[in-house]
């Protein structure tokens, strides 16, 4: 069995993303790492290069900034990504700039790609997933957040990212996937406040143009930490890659867990799920198979 890695980054430093953690964080179980990195202004490159492993395969790609529905350049600079793994791998594991997998699930993740590699039904391994907000010591917990995601998939170029890069599908249709005990954790929200800002307008500018544009701009300029609905606080343990940066986090954001901010609507869904562990209405960018 061979397992390649992928994913793509621009202007990571610029924009606080713990990519080098991010890529570390799957070599263990990868036997290559490719990495599409986009025309950066910010040194990413040659951050990048500075990984030095032999297992790294570094594309220079140049992103379509025209293309603004819904983020679509994510997706096409994922399958640039994609498409660039050789055919003898027999899995790819995605992973974005933001995100980091625990060393705890590494030998999960390998028995159950094990496991699946000759049952052809299966396209992909579906994982959890844990939201960090402000800091490393609080996880969302409301609607907004999405539970689970398609990490791994399939060698087969027939599979394509999906809408923003989110998930994927083959030929507009979902894939059937096994949801396997591993989880992603999710860090894109633990920066600096300012970074924060600065990353939310590239991501404004990235899926609006025009009125819309400037509306969704508008609101960057008031965001703080506070806005969230529902946090609940982290008692696990956090990758042994992101101890240097949980180490180092300088700026200081405190919640009352107690406290959740819902219309009725939304909070009467969210004692649903609390009580029965089940979310209604729930999006599915994926079909779970036994």
């Amino acid at each position: 069995m061979k397992v390649c890695g992928f994913t793509i980054v621009r202007n990571a430093i610029k924009y606080g993303y713990p990519v080098l953690e991010s890529i570390k964080s799957i070599l263990p179980v990868c036997d290559q790492m490719l990495v599409a990195v986009g025309n950066s202004d910010d040194g990413t490159l040659d951050m990048i290069k500075s990984i030095n492993n032999e297992k790294i395969v570094i594309i220079e790609t140049a992103w379509d900034d025209t293309l603004k529905e819904g983020g679509r350049v994510l997706a096409m600079e994922t399958n640039k990504a994609l498409d660039a793994i050789p055919d003898d791998f027999d899995w790819c594991f995605y992973i974005q700039a933001d995100e980091v997998v625990h060393e705890k699930f590494h030998a999960s993740i390998l028995s159950e790609m094990e496991r699946n590699i000759d049952q052809v039904h299966v396209k992909g391994l579906l994982f959890n997933y844990l939201h960090f907000w402000g800091t490393y010591d609080y996880v969302g917990v409301g609607r907004k957040w999405y539970r689970r995601e398609i990490r791994v998939i399939r060698n087969d170029k027939r599979i394509r990212s999906y809408k923003d890069a989110q998930g994927f599908r083959i030929d507009n249709q979902k894939l059937n996937v096994k949801h396997i005990d591993a989880y992603i954790y999710h860090y894109g929200w633990v920066r600096p406040p300012d970074i924060v800002k600065s990353k939310m307008i590239n991501f404004d500018t990235l899926y609006f143009t025009g009125k819309k544009l400037e509306e969704e701009l508008a609101k960057v300029t008031i965001f703080d930490y506070s806005q969230i609905d529902a946090l609940r606080i982290f008692d696990g343990t956090h990758p042994k890659i992101m101890e240097e940066l949980v180490d180092r986090l300088n700026w200081h954001v405190e919640f009352d867990e107690r406290k959740i901010k819902f219309n009725l609507k939304d909070y009467i869904l969210f004692r649903f799920e609390r009580k029965f562990g089940y979310r209604l209405f729930e999006y599915k960018n994926y079909k779970i198979i036994p």
